[in-house]
């Protein structure tokens, strides 16, 4: 009894499949294993013949292996270790080796069928042909391409043999070449310490006189108050107006020679834009010419911000004083100021004389002027200056404009 449990404990574990048949092939048996690889269950095949689990043509083909078999006794003609596939229920089908057993039993002959399942096995063959075949694929690739390489390299030598003199007088020119340009840039070294010594010696030492001058004018201006002489007052005001320019001329050298030599950092902190640029529109009220009017306002609720306040000083009123010096004397100057979540923003507008659409992709290089300006005095430098002061604190120019309708600038800082 025991020996019986065993046996059937061994038989329902079974890894393989394992499928009994009568001399006619019909199921007597089937094990867990054989149910799974076939996807039927015991109840399904039990009494039905097994060529139910065959695909064609060996379905219809059995019943003569069957009988060829039992005449013979030669297992190999139905395949017996051999490979063969098998018929799952939903139609599909799998490879297997079949071992088969002739076994005698209460007087009669069964038969059984040993099924081990060689899909995996078929899939990693499979897998390894088709990488065989990639890899062939790839010798050739190769050996085409290295032959290709070697006529190449074949090719080239002789080329380089052909150009070897020639390479000789190349390298010899680049170090000649290579001469004249360390003399060169020795020289321009030499330059622009020159031209950065004289900026700021000519800054501070023309900042003496023209003081003096700005002195005389005024005494001058005081002495002859008692002569009621509209001409001596018309020449003071033009020698201070000259003092003015040259002064505003200088400082701006000035400030492109320290951008030029990294002199000027951004000094970061924490202010109230809004009281900041009220302060400086009201500044900029005694520059203001015949009716202007500055008009400001701040938008947001924020009014807390962190840039450089001297360098945004600066752009401001670089913007104010042209939006001055290119409009009429009856204009108005909208000074705006909005802070968001993500960034803070000035806009400065004017309607005066504006900027010729060929002259704007130019406005911000040294020393360019708008054809346009006629004899309003100006250097070409303000706003060369201003982008760089915005490009220091991470910020960005834009700027819309229209001839004789005014000009849009706005500068847009980020903020955290």
């Amino acid at each position: 009894m025991e020996n019986t449990v065993l046996l059937k404990a061994i038989i329902d574990n079974a890894i393989d499949g394992l499928i009994t048949i009568d001399d006619q092939g019909i199921i007597e048996s089937i094990n867990p294993s054989a149910c799974r690889l076939f996807s039927y269950t015991e109840q399904e095949v039990l009494g039905k013949n097994v060529s139910m689990l065959m695909p064609q043509p060996d379905r219809t083909n059995h019943n003569g292996y069957l009988f060829h078999y039992k005449k013979t006794a030669k297992a190999s003609i139905i395949g017996i270790g051999r490979e063969l596939t098998g018929l799952k229920k939903n139609g599909s089908t799998f490879p297997f080796r079949l071992g088969v057993s002739e076994v005698k039993y209460s007087g009669r002959i069964i038969y059984a069928g040993f099924i081990h399942d060689l899909s995996r096995e078929k899939e990693a063959e499979s897998q390894l042909q088709d990488y065989a075949a990639l890899l062939e694929d790839q010798v050739q690739e190769r050996t085409l391409s290295l032959r290709e390489t070697v006529e190449a390299l074949e090719k080239t030598k002789v080329e380089l043999n052909l150009s070897l003199e020639n390479l000789h007088n190349t390298v010899f020119t680049l170090e000649q070449t290579q001469k004249e340009l360390n003399l060169s840039l020795a020289k321009e070294q030499e330059l622009g310490k020159l031209k950065s010594r004289f900026v700021s010696i000519a800054s501070h030492e023309f900042r003496t006189p023209l003081s003096m001058v700005q002195l005389s004018a005024s005494l001058i201006e005081r002495h002859a108050l008692p002569f009621d002489n509209p001409n001596i007052s018309k020449h003071v005001d033009k020698i201070k107006d000259a003092v003015l320019n040259v002064t505003a001329i200088l400082n701006d050298f000035l400030s492109l020679e320290k951008l030029d030599t990294g002199k000027v950092q951004a000094k970061f902190s924490y202010f109230n834009l809004a009281d900041f640029a009220a302060e400086i529109a009201e500044e900029m009220q005694i520059a203001l010419k015949g009716g202007q009017k500055i008009v400001y306002v701040h938008r947001g609720p924020e009014f807390m911000i962190t840039l450089d306040q001297t360098l945004l000083k600066n752009c401001i009123v670089i913007l104010i004083d042209n939006a001055i010096k290119y409009s009429g004397e009856e204009s108005s100057i909208q000074f705006y100021t909005k802070i968001n979540e993500n960034n803070c923003s000035i806009r400065i507008c004017d309607n005066g004389i504006g900027i010729p659409l060929d002259d704007q992709r130019h406005l911000c290089e040294p020393f360019f002027r708008a054809h346009n300006t006629g004899k309003i005095s100006g250097n070409g430098l303000g706003l060369s200056i201003l982008s760089r002061y915005t490009e220091l604190m991470n910020g960005k120019v834009d700027f819309k404009s229209r001839i004789n309708r005014g000009t849009l600038f706005t500068l847009t800082f980020p903020q955290s």
